[in-house]
């Protein structure tokens, strides 16, 4: 069978893939298991030549694959260019560190020698979404392989190319087959890895199916990473820097076309300098190109399909129908694809969905606070915990105010984004474990405590 997908920018049909069949599915597992064996005896540093070359493939066709990425959902050029070299960061990041990484840990007990060592899981099974088709790959696979995992893994149906791409990059590296597998398919391809002689599960994409996802893999024990996006506050003290901070709001806002788990959702300002700041915000808005993603010009291309366009242009409508107010765009624009205009809502309250709904697109709502403390309280008020941004010139009490927000990730004068070197990921129903930094490879490694005595113990320990 197969399923076709479409270029967001015009609208028409891109490419046509064949859709894998569950033998497919099932032989690439059992391919995987096999490898597994054989990778996983590996040195750390010894999977990390793999993985350094994979890097440097990365950087030579960093413009063929940017330009697919484009081309199957919208992402402009530019920033489709800095993804894939972005995930050539992220693995000459674990080839450099894993061997640190994975090192055991000495521990003091009562026998001759203790120690922490930290062992792959086996077959890590990863289901991840179209909005960063290369990055969502590389920042699971890069750790999973170093520590030793093997892999397979079903890309979103809007963005299948990239996972191609990917498979296409560690088989040139050399890796050995089936330690990274890309299959084509819908959700039904989904279940079957998470059924089936998988060992591990990791999930990017909305609440409602992550909740399912980590249901499936709870009834046969498995362990699963969920990153389920979010609303970030972004944060404007009265002390903030203006044309700063109203840039940042911009990059913040409308990266990705605004389909970002972290891009900026609901601006939280102080009410003494909610006017200028929202003068220069729109100011900066209105001068955003929008256009041919390709073209090295365009500052916003098209969302990724039809029904993402009418998803954000109702939260728009309805927002306005109680009462809030568009200052800048707040309409589909006509031409083909799915471009909508980039947008600036004021009077906005906590019960508009802008507020209470995660919001995928170009559309920035922004609610006026009397303080600091009122405005982390309206940060603090949704079901969500991803990111979030505080604009400030006063560090120290930023950095108490970081400790009160209630998110995965907080960055001070600077928008959110994911980095290798540190963890990522969110609480509340914005998902469950950690990607990237040391923790992120750790989550697909047993943890395993080993004990050594000389002797048995004249008295044995209970529990």
């Amino acid at each position: 069978m197969k399923f076709a997908t479409v270029n967001p920018a015009t609208g028409e049909k891109l490419a046509e893939h064949e859709m894998a069949t569950p033998d497919q599915v099932k032989s690439a597992i059992e391919r995987a298991r096999k490898t597994f064996h054989e990778w996983r005896r590996l040195t750390p540093a010894e999977r990390s030549k793999y993985i350094s070359k994979a890097a440097v493939i990365l950087k030579e066709r960093k413009e063929e694959f940017a330009r697919d990425m484009t081309n199957e959902m919208g992402k402009i050029i530019r920033e489709s260019t800095a993804e894939v070299a972005k995930c050539a960061l992220a693995f000459d990041y674990y080839a450099e560190n894993a061997e640190r990484f994975l090192t055991s840990e000495p521990a003091q007990t009562d026998a001759v020698k203790s120690y922490v060592a930290f062992e792959p899981l086996g077959v890590v099974a990863a289901i991840m979404p179209w909005n960063f088709p290369m990055w969502q790959l590389a920042r699971f696979a890069a750790p999973a392989l170093a520590a030793g995992n093997t892999t397979i893994f079903k890309p979103a149906s809007a963005t299948p190319q990239s996972g191609v791409n990917l498979e296409t990059v560690f088989n040139e590296a050399g890796l050995p087959t089936g330690c990274f597998k890309t299959v084509l398919g819908d959700s039904r391809i989904a279940d079957q890895m998470i059924d089936g002689d998988t060992d591990a599960v990791t999930f990017t994409g909305s609440v409602g199916v992550g909740s399912k996802v980590g249901e499936r893999a709870g009834r046969s024990l498995k362990k699963f990473v969920l990153e389920l996006g979010g609303s970030d506050p972004f944060i404007v003290l009265e002390d903030a820097d203006l044309d700063l901070t109203s840039g940042g709001a911009v990059a913040g806002r409308f990266i990705n076309c605004g389909q970002s788990c972290i891009a900026a959702k609901r601006f939280i300002v102080e009410k003494t300098i909610a006017e200028s700041f929202i003068n220069q915000f729109v100011s900066k808005v209105e001068k955003l190109k929008i256009g041919d993603p390709l073209s090295p010009e365009t500052d916003v291309g098209p969302m990724v399909n039809e029904s993402g366009v009418k998803e954000v242009d109702r939260q728009v409508r309805d927002s306005v129908k109680m009462g809030g107010r568009v200052m800048v765009g707040g309409h589909r624009l006509e031409r083909k694809g799915f471009f909508y205009a980039p947008t600036v809502m004021t009077k906005v309250t906590r019960d508009m969905p802008m507020m209470r709904e995660e919001v995928f697109g170009p559309v920035a709502p922004v609610i006026v606070v009397k303080d600091a403390t009122e405005a982390i309280e309206v940060a603090n008020s949704t079901e969500f915990g991803l990111g979030a941004s505080i604009w400030t010139q006063n560090l120290s009490k930023a950095e108490k105010l970081c400790r009160e927000i209630q998110s995965g990730v907080v960055t001070v004068n600077n928008v959110v984004a994911s980095d290798p070197r540190v963890p990522f990921g969110g609480v509340k129903k914005s998902g469950i474990g950690r990607e990237l930094g040391r923790y992120g490879l750790l989550e697909f490694t047993n943890v395993k405590t080993i004990r050594l005595y000389e002797r048995r113990a004249e008295k044995m320990a209970v529990e």
